[in-house]
């Protein structure tokens, strides 16, 4: 006939727990990847801005992201800002 017959395979070793563990090693592998690549970086960054705001101080000019100057007034949360702007 035109349609060959269908054999069912032969049972295989029963699945262990190295099994399961090689399956979720690419997973594990990219969650280790994503916090060096992403995560780490980013607390770096949120660590070294947390000390410039804490040495902040009254007097000090700070130029801000938008290029609007401003001088520390009453502290290190708030500014006297200039309507000048640095290109």
């Amino acid at each position: 006939m035109l349609i060959s017959s269908a054999y069912a395979q032969t049972a295989g070793a029963p699945a262990g727990a190295e099994n399961q563990l090689l399956g979720f090693l690419p997973i594990i592998l990219m969650f280790v990847v994503m916090y060096f690549l992403m995560i780490r970086p980013q607390m770096k960054r949120a660590k070294e801005h947390r000390n410039m705001l804490a040495a902040l101080q009254k007097g000090d000019e700070v130029v801000t992201a938008g290029g609007i100057v401003g001088k520390g007034d009453q502290g290190r949360r708030s500014l006297c800002y200039r309507r000048s702007f640095r290109f």
